[in-house]
């Protein structure tokens, strides 16, 4: 048995300034890992691709690694780079397999293609119209019609923050190996709804979106192969962004169709409870003011990099410290060039920097607008650190050089690559101790609950500046298939 495995992910935000190059996804390489650097990375990690080595491995299967790519959020994804990566999956394809198993994200916009995920599946179709492929997709993806005539099971996870990384390559990937051995017949269907829930309304810990998941895992357990509820990605400018649903069964193409439509109709009852209401930063911050203990959880949720962000605007930091707020740890802005100069200066140093806002959001109309800072420069490391989980445990991840730079009332992490604050890792790596603070700034909007929710004695949602605001009013979408709810409020399934 020969399984080619690979890995190509990217949420693109349509809207976002950040280019996404081959480097992007290749975390400090030149190029992605290839080959058995890929065996070496992920397994035994809380990964899909990590889960489908495992697979492979337990079935004594031949396995083939062409790429593993993973980049995070920003633009469209250059021609070059997304070539580069699917290129070396069609030529593994083309030397014979008997499955394919594809870590993909869903929600890939490259600069030809609106749909990079149903591109590639489209491309494997031509080389190998028969060979079974097996897909694991984000809760985000952005379902269209390619994949679902392209691929044989789709899982998406059923977790956000998104826990279940491995176990949905595990459901991904069994029903295709159970396939080589003759056993299931997948019949998957798939559907939509015109939506485009905000994701601050999309955890899967809160309802609505909680119900819709464990019926989804209910599904599974009554006997469905796979099924998923995917809440979609509203910060792209394509044609199927929003909400969708995919369904595999063992060969009832009707009770799949049945099933997903369920998961759509419950999505669309509740579409009112996917609505993000807005509060004004100044009364985020003075309600936070008031608050006793802590850790007090300050949300900069406009400009979070894990959904395109720039993760360099400074509306919410300035507000904190303008506000004189006291033991704050703020992570992070990604600003290189500021920690280049940090470097330069050395631990101990008195430094004033004008720091972020290097990056202009031409979407949105505005300018990046540095804040002068004045600090010590408090830590300087290498940035590599690795996922303490439960989200993508074990996975090495790289913030780039990075430096602390403390004003005496907040200590503001500066790192040199996109990563969000989901992980306790990232923290230690700059040794900082967010249970100790009575408030932490994080650049985030969910995924910070998997490994720091349990440490927020409250937490307060800050509207600053960015690509990811839930203002949608701030965003031009032409491009988006109308009706769609709230962007029309009459809008029908």
């Amino acid at each position: 048995m020969r399984l080619v495995i690979a890995q190509m992910k990217h949420e693109t935000n349509t809207f976002s300034p950040v280019p996404t190059d081959l480097a992007r996804f290749a975390r400090g390489r030149a190029t992605p890992l290839e080959g058995e650097e890929i065996r070496a990375a992920f397994r035994g990690t809380g990964t899909g691709i990590g889960a489908f080595i495992e697979l492979a491995e337990k079935a004594g299967a031949q396995v083939v690694l062409p790429v593993a790519g993973s980049a995070a959020p920003s633009g469209p994804v250059h021609t070059a780079a997304y070539e580069y990566m699917v290129q070396r999956i069609l030529d593994a394809v083309a030397k014979g397999c008997d499955a394919v198993l594809l870590d993909l994200h869903g929600a890939m916009v490259t600069e030809k293609h609106e749909d990079g995920e149903g591109e590639l599946l489209a491309r494997i179709r031509k080389i190998a119209p028969a060979v079974p492929v097996g897909v694991a997709l984000d809760m985000h993806t952005n379902l269209f019609p390619a994949m679902g005539v392209n691929a044989t099971v789709i899982a998406g996870y059923q977790t956000y923050p998104h826990v279940d990384m491995y176990e949905t390559g595990l459901r991904a990937g069994r029903p295709i190996l159970a396939m080589l051995e003759g056993k299931p017949k997948p019949a998957m269907a798939w559907g939509w709804r015109p939506m485009l829930p905000h994701v601050m309304r999309q955890s899967s810990l809160d309802a609505p979106n909680r119900e819709i998941q464990a019926r989804a895992t209910q599904m599974e357990a009554q006997g469905a192969l796979s099924a998923t509820f995917f809440v979609g990605f509203p910060h792209a400018d394509i044609p199927y962004a929003g909400a969708s649903a995919v369904v595999v069964t063992d060969g009832d193409a009707a009770q799949a169709k049945r099933l997903s439509e369920e998961l759509l109709d419950m999505a669309w009852q509740a579409r009112e409870q996917f609505v993000y209401r807005i509060e004004p930063l100044a009364a985020s911050l003075a309600r936070a003011r008031q608050m006793q203990g802590g850790p007090v959880v300050l949300l900069d949720h406009y400009d979070n990099c894990a959904s395109g962000g720039t993760m360099d605007t400074m509306a919410v930091l300035g507000g904190i410290l303008e506000a004189g707020m006291e033991n704050v740890c703020a992570f992070a802005v990604c600003d290189p060039q500021s920690v280049a100069k940090m470097k330069q200066a050395g631990l101990g140093a008195r430094v004033t920097l004008p720091l972020g806002g290097k990056l202009d959001m031409p979407a949105l109309g505005l300018r990046g607008r540095p804040l002068t800072v004045t600090g010590t420069v408090k830590k300087i490391v290498d940035g590599l650190y690795k996922n303490e989980g439960p989200m993508a445990k074990g996975e090495l991840m790289d913030m780039g050089a990075s430096a602390v730079l403390d004003t005496g009332k907040v200590e503001i992490a500066v790192i040199s690559r996109h990563t969000e604050p989901y992980d306790m890792g990232s923290f230690r790596a700059l040794g900082l101790e967010p249970a100790t603070k009575r408030y932490l700034m994080l650049k985030s909007r969910v995924h910070w609950r998997a490994g720091l929710g349990p440490l927020a004695k409250a937490v307060v949602e800050c509207a600053g500046e960015g690509v990811c605001t839930s203002d949608y009013s701030q965003l031009k979408f032409n491009r988006v298939r109308r009706p769609a709810y709230p962007l029309d409020p009459d809008a029908r399934a």
